[in-house]
């Protein structure tokens, strides 16, 4: 039970929560294509393993799960984001070396207040492999570093700004704490006009079946 609710933990951590190629290639008699994205595809098995994990994560949240129809389209054009999202960082020469990865890894298995052998082991016994993990967390730095540079990169934040918010906070934060905010609002306005530009100059094709 402890290994259930651990790995659901985790796996809200990473954004990017696509299988290694080699569980997409164990069931390829059966796999079909769901989505066409410029060179790339993502592949029915592929979408099935991110809703189970989207339905274990909302469940363990206490959400009420939306219409199936409607929860596949929306796990579907997040995968389809996130495809275009690394197809850009491919293309950008964008790399995680070994340090940041390991790194980043070992932050997730402390959250959890693991070592990363106990967490490998907790892993393990909830379906999972660390391998798995690091796949995921390396697809999540990269699409972090892009949109550090497309996004963050983009916002521009004026002393008057600054002043502004702070007058309408009652002057109870701080000019660091009302920069901090201010960037964060910007850069959530600016991520959502980033991610309809890629997605409009990607070609996309979705084949999803009515019903399925």
């Amino acid at each position: 039970m402890r290994s259930r609710q651990l790995a659901t933990l985790m796996l809200g951590l990473c954004l990017a929560l696509m299988p290694l190629a080699g569980q997409a290639q164990a069931r390829q008699p059966l796999d079909r294509i769901v989505a066409v994205v410029n060179e790339g595809a993502i592949m029915a098995s592929q979408l099935e393993d991110r809703l189970a994990q989207t339905r274990n994560r909302l469940r363990a949240r206490g959400v009420e799960l939306p219409p199936e129809a409607v929860l596949r389209e929306q796990v579907l054009d997040r995968m389809i984001v996130e495809e275009i999202q690394l197809q850009m960082a491919l293309e950008a020469n964008l790399s995680v070396d070994d340090t940041q990865l390991n790194r980043q890894v070992r932050a997730i298995a402390e959250s959890n207040n693991m070592t990363l052998e106990q967490f490998a082991d907790a892993l393990e016994a909830d379906g999972l492999s660390l391998g798995v993990v690091r796949d995921q967390v390396r697809r999540e730095l990269l699409m972090r570093e892009l949109q550090q540079r497309r996004v963050a990169s983009r916002v521009n934040l004026s002393e008057r700004e600054v002043e502004r918010y702070i007058e309408q906070q009652g002057g109870k934060v701080s000019r660091d704490q009302a920069r901090e905010a201010l960037f964060q609002r910007k850069v959530s306005d600016e991520m959502e006009a980033w991610i309809q530009e890629i997605r409009a100059d990607a070609f996309i094709e979705e084949r999803l079946e009515s019903g399925s």
